[in-house]
């Protein structure tokens, strides 16, 4: 990705440098206070936002929402440990509060916890799938962004985020149940067909 930006950079400079060599210091100059006003702006919004993710977590909301969770983690990841459970619930719950900096660790000690002989599970799929599409009930990246921009109403883009990611939650969950219990029904039957092409062959070679 580095790299990506380095090209970005370079291509635009030189770009600018031939069509426009006089505008190119000013570009420059205006880009980087540009950058510096919105990550002030950026700054101050999440202070509030982290605030306020902060009481939720002092007050234990988090885990109210764990626990109301829990069922339905129950019924999406089945065959799992409760120590599993927990660490899900309170991933799912981090997500859907946007407090990321509390759900990426959740996850990975769920994960830890789900692997199986050192392989990934069809659990651990989803995961990965719930936690990139993840509803969202305040999402705060968004609304900070809208804010710095200069909108009427950051706080409009609630409801539509809602929708969208429960929409992409549970289009994602599908897929993932479908995909993963057909690769589970192709193993089953190549392990019966294995088996049938060994007892073929042992009675074969007793015969």
């Amino acid at each position: 990705m580095n790299l990506v930006f380095v090209a970005l950079l370079l291509t635009s400079s030189i770009t600018l440098l031939v069509t426009n060599p006089s505008g190119l210091l000013p570009a420059m100059v205006e880009g980087a206070e540009g950058a510096i006003q919105l990550c002030v702006k950026l700054l101050a919004i999440y202070s509030v936002w982290l605030s306020v993710l902060k009481i939720m977590e002092k007050t234990k909301l988090d885990a109210g929402l764990s626990r109301l969770l829990r069922p339905v983690i129950k019924r999406l990841f089945k065959g799992e440990s409760e120590d599993a459970y927990k660490w899900l619930s309170l991933n799912m719950a981090s997500n859907m509060l946007g407090m990321g900096g509390a759900s990426t660790p959740a996850g990975i000690e769920a994960m830890g916890r789900m692997e199986k002989d050192g392989k990934s599970t069809s659990n651990m799929s989803l995961l990965v799938v719930i936690s990139a599409t993840s509803i969202q009930l305040i999402p705060a990246t968004v609304i900070a962004l809208r804010a710095s921009a200069g909108s009427a109403n950051p706080s409009s883009i609630i409801v539509p985020t809602l929708i969208s990611s429960t929409i992409a939650t549970a289009v994602g969950v599908i897929l993932t149940k479908v995909f993963c219990n057909k690769k589970s029904t192709q193993g089953a039957v190549r392990s019966a067909v294995a088996r049938g092409a060994l007892t073929l062959s042992s009675k074969g070679k007793k015969q």
